[in-house]
This record gives structure tokens, sequence and C-alpha cells, in this order.
């Protein structure tokens, strides 16, 4: 009797470590090729992101490329050469708006790349193929506008809020139009593994700055995800410190506007669902002294006790 007692205590304890193990598992990683937010052109945003345990990426914004993945493979994140990690490990790209610091590395990369897809809401893809892949700012690695079309890039479109498949990835993708200082747009992106999330916002300013609902509109939709534990990190920008005049933000963040869309976020969920909640401060402008100010303000209205992280180039992040 008591060897059989033993055997079922046994059997219901490794069951729950296995449990325990499954639930604290992480569900992706997460390799920032690029952080800043400008003036440091070799660090710009960029960040790849796979399911846990693949080698198959796809680039959410792609600022700084090669840089990025230079920076990794001497952090021992990679062991291929950085030029093979760009032509294979990358298998598309996500680009929320088409600013140069979000797409350079992408541009720069071009001919020595291999054939993969751009995702991104229409206006961003009009504009990499009409004003980039154009024969006068740069050949047309494009599948249309000014022929030749060399077709290295299949620019795919997404439909707002409609989830797509990532082409030769398992991840699946939802765009969210941003407001990115009128008329300007950007793009959020809530990405997918099984039922995992990670939600990468491009560059936004706050709903009441830029007077619409866009980010509500983020937070209505990622706030189940919230509750169910489903949705593993955010990622959304701090570009400026509060000292920055309102009129100066040029559709961007600073720590209380962050902490103010942080908290529209909690009133659908309830504070207790955001406590521990990995937010990746990104974007961060590299003026002199700048970013001290924002970890420390950032930090200082931390009320729902969020897990601030600030990413590192070419430091792997799991969640």
């Amino acid at each position: 009797m008591r060897l059989r007692c033993g055997f079922w205590l046994f059997l219901l304890l490794s069951c729950w470590l296995n449990v325990a193990a499954q639930s604290t598992a992480p569900s992706f990683t997460v390799v920032p090729l690029g952080v800043k937010g400008g003036l440091a052109e070799n660090n710009l945003s960029a960040y790849l992101v796979a399911p846990a345990g693949s080698t198959r990426y796809v680039c959410l914004d792609a600022g700084t490329v090669y840089s990025g993945v230079e920076k990794a493979v001497a952090n021992k994140v990679f062991a291929a050469p950085a030029g093979d990690v760009v032509r294979i490990n990358i298998k598309a790209y996500l680009i929320s708006h088409a600013h140069l610091d979000h797409v350079a590395g992408l541009l720069l990369n071009a001919p020595d790349d291999t054939p993969k897809s751009i995702y991104g809401l229409e206006n961003c893809l009009t504009t990499i193929q009409n004003d980039y892949f154009n024969w006068q700012a740069w050949p047309n690695f494009g599948n249309g506008g000014n022929p030749p079309a060399l077709g290295k890039y299949h620019l795919r479109t997404l439909v707002p809020q409609q989830e797509a498949a990532i082409e030769n990835t398992p991840l699946w993708v939802q765009a969210f139009p941003l407001s990115h200082g009128k008329p300007y747009q950007s793009a959020a992106f809530l990405v997918r593994h099984q039922n995992s999330y990670l939600l990468y916002l491009g560059d936004t300013g706050a709903d009441a700055v830029e007077q619409s609902h866009n980010l509500y509109a983020v937070w209505q939709a990622v706030q189940p995800l919230v509750k169910a534990r489903q949705l593993k990190a955010i990622f959304i920008e701090a570009s400026y410190p509060n000292e920055q005049p309102e009129k100066q933000l040029f559709g961007h963040l600073t720590p209380t506007w962050l902490m103010t869309e942080m908290q529209a976020l909690s009133q659908l969920t309830g504070p207790a669902a955001l406590r521990g909640l990995p937010v990746v401060v990104t974007h961060i402008k590299p003026t002199p002294g700048n970013e001290a100010t924002i970890k420390k303000q950032l930090q200082e209205a931390n009320k729902l006790q969020l897990k601030l992280v600030f990413p590192e180039q070419g430091q792997p992040l799991k969640f």
C-alpha cells in the first residue's frame, strides 16, 4: 500500500512539475537589432522575433539590420556569419511605417538579401514601393512600381485587425493603425504563435494628443489576452522625457503619456492583470541625458508595477 501511495504521489508531483515548467517556459525569443529613436544610425528600431527554439525570424521594423546582427553574433546569439543570418534566418519583414529610421537597414541590405515578403499597412507599402523602390532613390526590389520590377520582395498588404500568416514562419500577425503625428500613420503588430502573443507598437502619439482612438482600439483588442496571461510582452516607445513640449512630440510618447496609455489598458483589464507584465521601452532618442531621464521618469511613474525592460542591441530577450 505504501509503495502504491508513493508511486501515485510521485506521478502527481511529476505532472505538476511538468505543467509548471510549461507555464513558465518562454514562448518567444526576441533579438533587438536596433533600439534607439534616431541619431545613432547603427542602432535604429529593429527586432527579430521567433517562437522559442526556432531560428525562423520575422523582423519587426528594419532601421538597423546588419550591424545589429553583427552585435548578436558577437554575443553568441548566432553561430553563423551576419550575412548568412540576414539572408537565411530573417524570413520576412513587418514594417510599421516607412520613415528611414525604420526601413534603412532593409533598403541597404536589399542587394545581398534573399527573396522574402514585406508586410505592412497599405500606405506604408505604397511609400516603400513608390518612394524607395523606384529606380531613383533605390533599385526596384519590389514586385510593382517602375519597371523593371526585380521582385526580390513581395509587398503584402495587411488588412487592419485581420489576422494573416507570416510566410515561411509559424507566426501570425494582426495590424492596427496608429497615429504618428497627424496625418502620418504608423502601425501596431500583434504577433501570435499558437496561444501566445507579443504586441509591438511602431511610433505613436498618445490618443489624447493625437485626438484619436487608435491606441484604445489596440487596448480593447488585447485586453482579453492580458487577462488570460497570453500576452507575453508589449513593445512601446518613449522617445522624449516629460519636459518635451507637447507641440514638439511629433507623434511620440513621453514617460507620462506611456503610463497614461497603460492606465487606459488597466481600466479594461483591471490593474492586477498588468502587474509584472513585461513592457519593453523602445525608440528612446539618444540625445545626451535623455535615456537616464526617461528611465528614471518611467520607474517613478510605474504605479501599475509593470516589468519595465530596456533592450540592448544584440542582447536576446525571452518572453
